[in-house]
């Protein structure tokens, strides 16, 4: 029997709640398939920096290094200076952990309301695949002459050839396995950043050599952004840089219902992966038992899928379309017409 160690962070606002729900669904699913696991709470986020001063502990890369994936609920505490969460918690650990991929699949479940008019399920199903550890957000960069007249400030962006053709490879290779319409759009912006997305442009043709069954396709940002409203349906698989990979998820959350349906993980393919619902810590809705858990619980069941647990992955997948399709009023925090415990007791019930 396989067995995994899996480290929890709840984080903070309501993190705890929905990830109690994720790990309620994926200890139900792996005894269903047969799998086994122990896991190991982690207290970090805004409630311990503002006891402790420390945003990690020294050895926090390390001690996620003993385990074989990541749980997280949310980063986000209201008593706490923007940033400081985010770049010492997630992007730290993104770095350290070389989790080089950020995955975003986009998917419309039954009953859930998209702002896209006349939009079905079949229309909203393809999957981001964004790099995630450089770009701009290498921290490459600095301020001359600070709070004066004269300021000059630089953010670098840094593309090596090593990271765009892991991410493009690993792009292509989940757009071969996924087998729907076998189609990968570049979406970057050639024809204003001549350097960086040059290089994406040439690997991504080079690569494509490589994967004859694949249709390759390209997308210019804001067009990007364009035919995702207009035509969703259009994509399959979409590869693209940190930056740009960070402005269109959030845009294909809202096509796909918002924030409370969209999971994600950071991925190193190789070693520890991160997964987390992508809505924030919503502290208004804190103990009052009424946000949805439906993203963390889709988050569960990308964790299961990076662990080799496909069935359970699959089993998680068809109980969400249950739950949403026949169960849910709306996906909206305190409308669902449950509580966030019996959202979880319902996709259990369904797996």
């Amino acid at each position: 029997m396989a067995k995994y160690k899996i480290a929890t962070i709840g984080g903070d606002g309501t993190g705890p709640e929905v990830l109690a729900e994720g790990m309620k669904v994926f200890a139900a699913v792996a005894k269903l398939e047969g799998f086994s696991f122990e896991t190991h709470p982690l207290d970090w986020g805004g409630e311990r920096y503002l006891k402790t001063g420390e945003v990690l502990p020294e050895n926090a890369v390390e001690t996620l290094k003993a385990h074989d994936a990541v749980f997280l609920g949310a980063i986000g505490h209201p008593d706490v200076a923007p940033g400081i969460l985010e770049r010492g918690i997630l992007l730290k650990l993104r770095f350290e952990l070389d989790q080089y991929i950020n995955l975003r699949p986009v998917k419309l479940y039954p009953g859930v309301e998209s702002p896209l008019a006349n939009k079905k399920p079949e229309d909203i199903d393809f999957i981001v695949v964004r790099e995630n550890t450089e770009d701009l957000y290498a921290g490459i960069g600095g301020v001359f002459k600070k709070g004066t007249p004269d300021e000059v400030a630089t953010q670098t962006s840094i593309n090596t050839r090593k990271g765009v053709d892991r991410c493009l490879r690993y792009a292509f290779e989940l757009c071969r396995r996924r087998n729907k319409r076998k189609k990968l759009t570049l979406v970057a912006k050639t024809n204003v950043l001549t350097f960086a997305h040059d290089l994406w442009w040439r690997a991504f043709q080079e690569m494509g050599k490589e994967f004859p069954d694949i249709e390759l396709d390209y997308n210019h940002v804001d067009a990007c952004c364009m035919w995702m409203v207009k035509n969703p349906e259009f994509y399959d698989v979409i590869v693209t840089t940190n930056m740009f990979g960070d402005i269109i998820t959030d845009l294909a959350a809202m096509i796909q219902g918002g924030m409370g349906v969209a999971a994600g993980g950071n991925i190193h393919p190789q070693g520890v992966s991160m997964f987390e619902p992508m809505g924030g810590s919503a502290p208004k809705y804190t103990g009052k038992g009424q946000i949805n858990p439906i993203a963390a619980v889709a988050a569960a069941g990308m964790m299961c899928d990076f662990l080799g647990q496909n069935k359970a992955a699959q089993r998680i997948e068809s109980a969400i379309v249950k739950v949403t399709g026949t169960k849910l009023k709306s996906m909206s925090a305190g409308k669902m017409g449950y509580s966030t415990s019996q959202v979880g007791d319902l996709v259990c019930e369904n797996l």
